[in-house]
């Protein structure tokens, strides 16, 4: 994708968040120690592209405070463009994450409501300047499900980025806590969507929302059927792409990453990770490992490969990032740890 000369950047646009965890074995309700990390869905893609040598802007708002410049930190660290990030007046969202614990599974508690960029209207962000010369936009629908504000926001990203020519990745991030939260209709919101993209990060569940019809995901043939009827219903979509995890336990999970072009398709084998330590963006690591490669014109092969590397490689990694080479993730073999065939 990238052709001739210097490669442009991928836009990620979308709301970050900060990261509070107790202790792994303490309950938040008892905790007196948090561990702060920065995150969001859209960031941790821009982290991990940027630490692969893709340039990376970041697009959202955040507030003009000490945790607006700390959230601003973390992305300039990691080599992402954050001279289009618009500070204005609000809060940073929050969300609490109590880690996995022997038996016990992990548990989020989220606190962004009213959020500097839940707060921002479309009018304040300079769409068209930020996708200016880009390759392309990834964003998910964690924007559209923070309420009508959001709804707007993302459909002006997609707006802009249809105007400026530039191709669409989305990853569905289905959130049913925030979407039950107003009165919408999240099927109907998310067509909409999209149905502009070039890209779709998500599996038979979540097409089987898009299109009101129930895909299994027992086996390859499956998970192709709920793909070719995608791209029958989106004529614009070229690539799905998405994971199967199975969990073994909290810190025994099995993971394949799969990518379906209209032609072709590609199915990883199974990779088991004993022990897990942070699972939070595993997902956001596969999709910009898989991102990586489209952007270079890679197979289909090789997207999965490369997608499933970097979620592996991340389950290792505390944080909702990572920040690895191009050396270090070609030299790492997710199959040299244990394969499940």
């Amino acid at each position: 994708m990238s052709g001739w000369g210097d490669p442009g950047p991928v836009v990620c646009f979308g709301e970050m968040l900060l990261r509070l965890s107790p202790p792994a074995g303490t309950p938040l309700a008892r905790t007196d120690h948090l561990d702060l990390v920065v995150g969001g869905a859209e960031a941790n893609v821009a982290v991990a592209l940027a630490g692969l040598g893709r340039p990376t802007r970041m697009l959202t708002v955040l507030p003009d405070n000490p945790l607006g410049r700390r959230a601003i930190a973390a992305l300039g660290e990691a080599g992402v463009d954050t001279s289009h990030i618009l500070q204005a007046a609000g809060r940073l969202g929050i969300y609490f994450f109590e880690p996995p614990s022997g038996p016990i599974g992990g548990r989020v508690t989220y606190d962004r409501t009213g959020s500097a960029f839940v707060h921002a209207g479309p009018q304040q962000l300079d769409f068209a300047r930020t996708l200016a010369g880009a390759d392309l936009l990834h964003m998910s629908g964690i924007t559209p499900a923070l309420g009508p504000s959001g709804v707007k926001l993302a459909r002006a990203a997609i707006s802009a980025a249809r105007d400026a020519g530039v191709p669409v990745c989305f990853d569905g991030n289905y959130r049913a806590n925030l979407w039950d939260a107003w009165d919408c209709d999240p099927r109907a919101v998310l067509n909409e969507l999209v149905s502009e993209a070039t890209i779709l990060i998500g599996n038979h569940r979540d097409i089987s929302l898009l299109l009101g019809k129930n895909f299994s995901g027992d086996g390859p043939d499956r998970r192709r059927e709920a793909a070719e009827a995608a791209f029958e219903a989106f004529p614009q979509l070229q690539l799905i792409a998405s994971t199967a995890r199975h969990v073994d336990s909290s810190t025994a999970q099995r993971l394949a990453g799969r990518v379906d072009l209209r032609d072709s398709h590609w199915q990883t084998d199974e990779v088991r990770i004993d022990p897990v330590v942070d699972r939070i963006g595993t997902g956001d690591a596969y999709a910009a490992g898989v991102l990586l490669r489209w952007l270079e014109g890679g197979s289909a092969q090789e997207m999965a490969k490369t997608g499933l590397a970097l979620a592996v490689m991340k389950h290792g990694v505390a944080g909702d990032t990572i920040c690895v080479t191009r050396a270090e993730l070609e030299a790492f073999d997710p199959a040299g740890a244990d394969v499940s065939r």
